[in-house]
């Protein structure tokens, strides 16, 4: 039987799959440590309430309705969302806290998206705990300071000639890894993202989806600047219940073609679920594969292309690959069959595939891709770059170095030792199942009077 549950845990996610899947992952984990789990979720490309029938779902208006996400108009989505959800939030807030004193429970904290600024003021005004949860690495965040570094140093334009220079702060960072063009000025809209993104104002804590093992410098060096408690309790997906979290259908079917294939054969081709390429990037990498020889399984979302070359490709591959518009990922990469991935290096991504023991082909586009890159090619020594994306040879060669030559079988051993590291991790005594103690502990610590509103 279900103990009753005292303490309710209030999660506010950011509705960008890469932020959505690893909160509803810890939601998963706090509901199994015996919390009580709601959901104040956009009404925005919302959760699915059916995969997660053990939480309370509740929507907040956006006046988003037929807004579609695009990697130029990110930062649009973010502020409309900042800007139309506090009162909503808060009006529900405080009505979830009445209705739960009459039942003699109590909202122990609420759980925000380190990118959804509101929640912050919501939770102060409330006397509630708020805690940010980074669903990055620590090494992003780190970027972010440096670029206001940057910025207030006034060495922003920073000259194209020198990116390739190692920033000896962040090693292994490039200055042409940071998050951001800086051989441009920063536009006041970017600036105040970034400003907004690295201070978390009155949160009492950061949870982190990364492990002390990968990150032991970064975050200690972060802590020392943010000075509240850290929970690096990565990979989240790991300890978390295998539930989809998906936005789009998974095509399943993809999983009985793999079957029929040999073990490490395939190269696994997905690209997140906001990027697109154009014509050309997409006939040349359907050369590249066809030139290879190299049995693939490749996402092609709909909306994915920018263009409609999508028969030229299926002609060039053949009956040697198999495309799907959506994939169950974590399913794919726990097959034998797969051999590598071909990634944007989004921090899901990049968790599942180690987590697999999976070596990466790394295509960055955006955001926290770069700096994952660099660490998987540079630092960790799991993953090659893509070159090239408009040429079919190194696309071919690219491929190649990672599934045939003695290379790749190198690259392979090194990311299965990566594996058993966080494997490591997870198990009793380890940095993440400490940290998880901890963070149980820390939540259940909060005391009866932070429903007092007024």
């Amino acid at each position: 039987m279900e103990t009753t549950r005292k303490h309710i845990v209030v999660l506010v996610p950011l509705p960008l799959q890469g932020h959505l899947t690893p909160m509803l992952q810890l939601g998963s984990i706090l509901h199994s440590k015996g919390f009580s789990i709601v959901v104040a979720h956009s009404e925005f490309r919302p959760p699915n309430p059916k995969n997660h029938p053990e939480f309370i779902f509740q929507p907040l208006s956006d006046n988003l309705s037929g807004f579609q996400a695009t990697i130029g108009n990110l930062l649009d989505l973010i502020a409309a969302i900042n800007s139309n959800s506090g009162a909503l939030l808060e009006e529900y807030m405080v009505q979830l806290i009445e209705d739960q004193k009459l039942q003699g429970n109590q909202v122990a904290c609420i759980i925000h998206d380190g990118l959804l600024f509101f929640v912050d003021s919501v939770a102060t005004h409330l006397k509630i705990p708020g805690i940010v949860l980074r669903p990055s690495l620590a090494a992003f965040m780190q970027s972010y300071h440096y670029i206001l570094q940057l910025h207030a140093q006034n060495l922003i334009p920073f000259p194209e000639s020198r990116l390739l220079e190692p920033i000896p702060e962040l090693y292994p960072l490039r200055f042409k890894d940071l998050p951001d063009k800086i051989t441009f000025e920063i536009r006041k809209q970017l600036l105040d993202y970034f400003i907004s993104s690295v201070n978390i104002n009155s949160s009492v804590a950061i949870i982190w989806n990364t492990t002390d093992s990968l990150e032991h410098s970064a975050l200690l060096q972060l802590q020392q600047h943010y000075k509240v408690p850290f929970f690096p309790i990565g990979p989240l997906h790991k300890i978390a219940a295998a539930t989809s979290t998906s936005f789009l259908e998974e095509d399943q079917s993809c999983i009985s073609w793999l079957d029929k294939q040999a073990p490490n054969s395939v190269l696994y081709i997905s690209l997140g679920s906001i990027a697109i390429v154009d014509e050309k990037e997409l006939t040349e990498t359907a050369w590249g594969l066809a030139n290879s020889g190299i049995p693939f399984l490749w996402v092609i979302r709909p909306d994915y292309v920018n263009g409609s070359p999508l028969e030229i490709v299926k002609a060039l591959v053949g009956e040697r690959g198999l495309i799907v518009k959506w994939a169950p990922q974590r399913e794919v990469l726990a097959h034998k069959a797969v051999g590598g991935f071909w990634s944007h290096c989004g921090w899901n991504s990049v968790m599942e595939s180690i987590c697999e023991g999976v070596p990466m082909i790394c295509r960055p586009y955006f955001g926290d891709q770069p700096v994952n890159t660099r660490y998987l090619t540079s630092v960790w020594k799991v993953g090659l770059e893509m070159e090239s994306v408009l040429d079919r040879g190194s696309i071919e060669r690219t491929i190649k170095r990672l599934m045939v030559d003695v290379e790749g079988k190198e690259i392979r051993q090194r990311m299965l030792a990566m594996k058993e590291k966080l494997e490591g991790g997870l198990q009793k005594g380890g940095s993440s199942y400490e940290s998880l103690n901890d963070l149980t502990q820390f939540i259940t610590s909060f005391s009866a009077n932070v429903n007092k509103i007024g």
